[in-house]
Parts: C-alpha cells; structure tokens; sequence
C-alpha cells in the first residue's frame, strides 16, 4: 500500500511510518514546509488538490499541536484549529480524490479521549456520551470535521489516544528524568484515572484498523486495564527502582500548566476502555502496566 500520512515526524507518526516501511509499505509524508524527495507540501485550511492523493490507498492524519501548553486565548485558538482545519483540509481532499477515482478507501484520522471529559471513576467505552470542558469540544469538533470523507463513503476511523507510553516523547518521556533521580510522586491526590497504552499497542492497533475493513467510527486506542495516577506512580518507581516518594500538589500543576489544562489533562479522571478493538479481535501487546511501563523503558 502507498499510505500518506501527516504528523510523521510526531511520536506516533514517526513510530507507525517506520512499522509500515519494515512491513513493505511506501510511505508518502505529508508536510507543511517545503516537501523533500517523496513528500507532499499541504497546509491546514487551504485546499488540498485531490489529485495529490491518487497513489494514496490510506491516509493516516495524525497532525495537531501539541496540547501540553498553557491554555491562553490564543493557543486554544491555535490548538482547535490546528486540528479542526486541519481535518477538513485532509477530509475533503480525501472525499474528492474518492469519488474521482476510489481511492484512498480508509482515513485514519486522530482524535483523543478527552472527548468524554473529567468523568471520575465512571467506566467509559465508545457508546459513552461525550463529557464537557475545552479537550471535549476540539474532540467532537475534530471528529466532525471528516465528515466529509464519510459522506463520500470511504471508510473513516477515529482512534480516541489515551496516554501513550514511550520513552521517546510524551507524559513518560517528561515524567522519566524526575522519576529516575528519586524525585517523583503521584500527582495531587493521585486518585485520577489514567488511562495508558504502550507505544507499540498504538502502532498494532493503527496497523488492525488498516488492515480490517469492518473496522470503522471512533476506537478507544487504550489499554484494557486502565490505572489510577497513585497506581501507575508505584508501578513506574518499581519498574526505575526508585523511590516514589515526593507527590506534586494540585497548586503547583496550577501554576505549571495553568489551571484549566492541568484539571484536564494531568488531573483529569477518565476510565476508558478499549471495548471495541477488543470487540474486533485486537491482542494487546502489552495488557500489563508494568510489563508495558518495563519494556518500553528498558
């Protein structure tokens, strides 16, 4: 398959761009500044030339700034367009390109759990209403925004990203190097749910939604065992050999991250399940925290 794939240089993207290259695959990024050799040029919120994309069999659109910021006005402004915008630029192109030709036949295109919002020890699959606050409403936003595509009939996945565990970047990647020196804890009180999944459990399961035709709509991509904050802080001090002894009070995640991101991002509860890549027949790589947290570190 020819797979056009945004974000590419991102965690995930960097990840599932080389698991595609092992297996045999043409990878063609898409990019916003200027396309090297095998890449093509787009921006969020221009058009997209369908034409663009009449070798592309899949497209994967993982691109979207980066929400581990301060929320002011304008970086909410930034962060809901990077995606919304973004989406539709890809989702039109897309559709066109389809009716034109029949290809790509599946887009893959990114989204989150914060769609269900804040929701305490509530158990949450894919049949869950959607919650409330500002990750919420990009979330339905976003997913919205391909619409498009299937209006026109090809096959959209919307993969709702937990918390992904790799070493190469994200929460783990900025928790390890204060958890290594013996200077980490839990956050707050610890008793928010994080919902994880390992790095490679995020590529296997973009590889399934790929390769499985049945597969389509919103996919929680999160492990089927999810933790609380205080859990996961003693599994990763197990796993570092290190004690876990310093939690960081709600004030000082308040004045890090501004308040409203860390109520809905590093505080924020959310128990969601994997239930329908499960439904499917998707075998986790890594079901357990501390095999996941010891294979991905080690």
């Amino acid at each position: 398959m020819n797979v056009f794939v945004t974000g590419s240089t991102g965690l995930i993207g960097r990840a599932v761009s080389a698991r595609l290259r092992s297996e045999g695959h043409t990878v063609t990024p898409l990019v916003r500044g200027t396309p090297k050799a095998r890449e093509v040029q787009w921006s969020p919120g221009k058009t997209l030339d369908p034409a663009v994309l009449a070798s592309a069999d899949a497209v994967i659109h993982l691109a979207g700034k980066n929400v581990a910021t301060r929320w002011t006005p304008e970086e909410k402004k930034e962060l809901y367009e990077s995606r919304v915008a973004g989406t539709k630029t890809i989702s039109d192109a897309v559709a066109e390109a389809f009716r034109r030709t029949g290809k790509p036949t599946v887009l893959i295109s990114a989204s989150a759990i914060g769609y269900y919002g804040n929701r305490g020890d509530e158990v949450l699959t894919e049949e869950s209403a959607p919650g409330s606050g500002f990750l919420h409403d990009i979330c339905v936003a976003w997913e919205g925004a391909a619409q498009s595509a299937k209006d026109a009939g090809v096959r959209v996945v919307h993969p709702r990203i937990g918390v992904v565990l790799s070493k190469d970047g994200g929460a783990l990647a900025q928790m390890l190097p204060i958890f290594k020196l013996g200077a980490g804890g839990r956050l707050s009180g610890g008793r928010q749910w994080w919902s994880w999944i390992s790095i490679h459990d995020i590529v296997g399961a973009m590889m399934f939604a790929l390769n499985n035709v049945q597969v389509s709509g919103p996919v929680n991509f999160t492990g089927p065992y999810p933790v609380t904050n205080a859990a996961f802080t003693k599994v990763l001090g197990m796993v570092l050999h290190r004690p876990t002894l310093f939690p960081v009070p709600r004030f000082a995640l308040h004045i890090a991250m501004g308040k409203e991101a860390a109520e809905e991002t590093a505080l924020g509860s959310l128990r969601v399940l994997p239930k329908r890549l499960l439904d499917y027949g998707y075998q986790f790589q890594h079901a357990d925290l501390r095999e996941a947290l010891h294979n991905v570190v080690n």
